[in-house]
């Protein structure tokens, strides 16, 4: 079985040893995007149940009026 390169050898237990750091950031963006996309989906809800009140109280009010 021929051995592996030195050159190739050198580069793979770089990356090798990196992989966990590189790993770790993935992990880290894809845990940030998550609560960011949660923290917009809580923020759109409130805004449309205030829409909806909004709503409401102008319907009561142009009935009130005619």
């Amino acid at each position: 079985m021929p051995s592996l390169d030195p050159v190739l050898s050198e580069i793979y237990s770089t990356v090798l040893e990196a992989a966990p750091f590189v790993i770790g950031a993935y992990a880290l963006i894809w845990l940030v995007l998550l609560v960011y996309v949660v923290f917009i989906t809580l923020r759109l809800s409130k805004t449309e149940r205030q829409m909806a009140l909004l709503e409401e109280l102008l319907t009561k009010k142009k009935s009130i009026h005619e």
